[in-house]
């Protein structure tokens, strides 16, 4: 794998998948080996603008997409329509677009929970996992189960699950505060702002919410054991997403593990320490190239 580490420029790429288009960030030599980059909730594809071009600059070909519902063409009306089988079957067909059989899956956040259960479902398509700020999904339910203090970080989805308009109500008023407010200061002014201004628009926080309410409760997201190469990198100052559940994720890992807590490091890893968590992003990979 190359070394360069001139930047590489970002492409702007259309993929289609199945009935929709989804907008998307390349960067990379066409026959780098590929890198599949999944955003976490309310971010896009360009939450990774910080690592894409350092996994081009390697020689990687790292694709980050808007996924379904943040892609203005991929926004369809129901709520079943963001059940977890059909975000994986999206993140498999994206692979599917670009020829790539097997290939490196980095994640974030509720891309995280795709990817869980993406590695567990399809280890053969998966060269490597990495997983950024979120637990294994059975590490996190039975913290959630056993510990009142995950439990009630949790309360947030509780409230998105609700398909009576009141999240989305509450997260627009007053110039989108509560929105706003989500990302802690933690992700640069000009991408909240950015985000906010695309989930303003008509359908698309609904659309985005979607991934909450489709699962039958709040984290029955059903992931299975994990074979794969596993690298999970999480922050010790994460409001959301514990010590618990982060610490023990390993216990649900059978293939080769490394976890790693940032310490001072909050649930934005890609946008708040891009520094900290790329080289051990490229390191993983390099391992399992």
């Amino acid at each position: 794998m190359a070394t360069d580490q001139t930047p590489a420029p970002v492409e702007h790429l259309e993929i289609q998948a199945g009935p929709y288009t989804y907008d998307a960030l390349a960067c990379g030599p066409a026959d780098g080996e590929f890198v599949l980059l999944l955003h976490g909730w309310p971010e896009f594809a360009d939450s990774w603008s910080a690592v894409l071009p350092a996994l081009g600059a390697a020689g990687y070909r790292a694709v980050a997409v808007d996924q379904r519902g943040y892609s203005p063409r991929a926004r369809p009306p129901r709520i079943a329509d963001y059940a977890v089988p059909e975000l994986v079957a999206d993140a498999l067909a994206f692979a599917d677009s670009q020829g790539a059989d097997r290939f490196h899956l980095v994640s974030h956040d509720w891309g995280g929970m795709v990817a869980w259960v993406l590695a567990g479902a399809h280890p053969e398509r998966l060269k490597s996992l990495t997983v950024l700020a979120t637990p294994h999904p059975d590490a996190l339910n039975r913290a959630a189960a056993e510990d009142p203090v995950q439990h009630h970080r949790l309360d947030y989805v509780r409230f998105f699950r609700r398909d009576d308009g009141a999240a989305e109500t509450a997260l627009l008023a007053d110039d989108a505060a509560r929105l706003r407010a989500a990302y802690a200061g933690k992700v640069p002014a000009a991408l909240v702002d950015d985000n906010v201004q695309r989930l303003s628009a008509p359908g698309a926080l609904t659309a985005t919410l979607n991934w909450y309410r489709a699962p039958e409760s709040v984290i029955s997201v059903p992931a299975g054991r994990i074979t794969v190469p596993t690298l999970f990198l999480w922050g010790s100052e994460d409001t959301a997403l514990g010590r618990g559940a982060a610490e023990s994720t390993g216990e649900w890992v059978d293939g080769p593990y490394r976890f790693e807590a940032l310490e001072g490091a909050s649930h934005w890893l890609p946008e708040e320490v891009p520094d900290v968590v790329t080289p051990k992003i490229l390191d993983h990979l390099g391992q399992y190239a």
